[in-house]
């Protein structure tokens, strides 16, 4: 039953149907027209005679009647007629330019859903809302585009993330099998960290889905902004000590209490503050702020003194496994992942996050704003 409706809809094409639609109107209008005239014309006409003191059945008042009967229906008939051929000629016109536009955005439409992302529509200047329809779908495939591209290199990162411990493990395994290293203490501990490296990846992977999906649960209850940055530079402290990087925290007086998941919270700043010591080198600065907003909400902040972030990097830094220099981050040892995990959490708690910098080799700035 759902199969036919497309193929009888499909018969006649959408510019034939706006001509039918506009013959129907033209047709009503006429019928109406001619009515009218036909009911009011000779009885206002008679009138007017009546009022010129001649007799009801003078043979005068008769033919004028007839005279004005046939005069109407032949000057209806030709208005109706000039007015028709007028509207079909422009209903013509723009139905044609409407079919044309809408085949171009059928057509693109049909080239996106066979996954071919770069088709574009060019705005009909038909009007803003059809142009508005352009734009929109043009900006929907630029997105789709994006993500495809995305994907590929999301795909690409994990291939290469997993590879490597994967591939470690099996030659150390290959390696004791043939005798060639012995199962010892150091080899052990270098499995372990490689298979805690593929625990890491996936455990990350879950957490970013889990959030963005929206099937993230909270625990949510008050808690102090100064205990939260005071977490977050807790355990951050031995790895900033391990890189030789200043850690400390900064918090305003009489800040107001949050209503949030207080271990997903300290999730959110431990990733921040690990990415910043990853990225700042020996005798570097990191800094975890807290502070109050202009709405009463509050502002946390983990500025470092390190690598920087090129301007044109900056608005993809939270996607997943971007990497702004994919063999220098690689070599931090980050899974890439953090940061999206970050943005994920803060939006699950009613927030954002945003980042600046003045440009490589200047720090960066991770703020993320909660709501109070």
């Amino acid at each position: 039953m759902n199969r036919e409706v497309p193929r009888r809809a499909a018969r006649w094409s959408l510019a034939t149907r706006l001509q039918v639609g506009s013959v129907l109107v033209l047709t009503v209008g006429a019928l109406t027209a001619a009515t009218v005239v036909a009911l009011v014309g000779p009885p206002l006409f008679h009138e007017h005679l009546m009022h010129a003191d001649l007799r009801d059945q003078d043979e005068a008042i008769l033919h004028a009647e007839e005279a004005f009967r046939y005069a109407s229906a032949i000057a209806l008939a030709v208005a109706i007629a000039a007015a028709a051929l007028a509207s079909i000629a422009v209903s013509l016109v723009f139905t044609r330019r409407i079919g044309r536009s809408l085949s171009s955005l059928s057509d693109a439409a049909a080239r996106v859903g066979s996954g071919r992302y770069d088709a574009r529509v060019a705005p009909p200047e038909m009007g803003p809302e059809l142009d508005e329809v352009a734009v929109s779908f043009n900006h929907m495939a630029e997105r789709l585009q994006d993500s495809d591209r995305l994907r590929e290199r999301l795909l690409a990162d994990v291939a290469h993330e997993v590879r490597t411990p994967v591939a470690t493990i099996t030659a150390y395994l290959e390696a004791v099998e043939d005798g060639v290293r012995p199962l010892d203490a150091t080899t052990i501990e270098l499995l372990r960290e490689q298979a805690l490296r593929l625990t890491r990846i996936s455990e990350d992977l879950a957490a970013v889905t889990q959030a963005e999906s929206g099937d993230l649960e909270l625990e949510v209850r008050a808690t102090a902004p100064a205990d939260l940055v005071s977490s977050a530079v807790g355990a951050g402290r031995e790895r900033a000590a391990e890189s030789a990087v200043h850690l400390e925290g900064d918090v305003q007086q009489d800040l107001p209490g949050l209503e949030v998941d207080p271990l997903r919270m300290a999730q959110v700043l431990d990733n921040l503050v690990s990415n910043a010591i990853r990225h700042t080198p020996a005798g570097g600065r990191v800094t975890v702020a807290a502070g109050r907003t202009s709405d009463g909400g509050v502002r946390f902040s983990v500025t470092d003194t390190g690598d920087g972030i090129a301007s044109e990097h900056l608005p993809h830094v939270f996607e997943r496994f971007y990497r702004v220099d994919t063999a220098r981050d690689r070599g931090h040892g980050g899974s890439g992942i953090g940061l999206a995990i970050s943005l994920a959490l803060a939006h699950a708690h009613g927030g954002t996050i945003t980042a600046a910098s003045p440009g490589p080799g200047k720090g960066s700035t991770f703020t993320v704003l909660l709501p109070r």
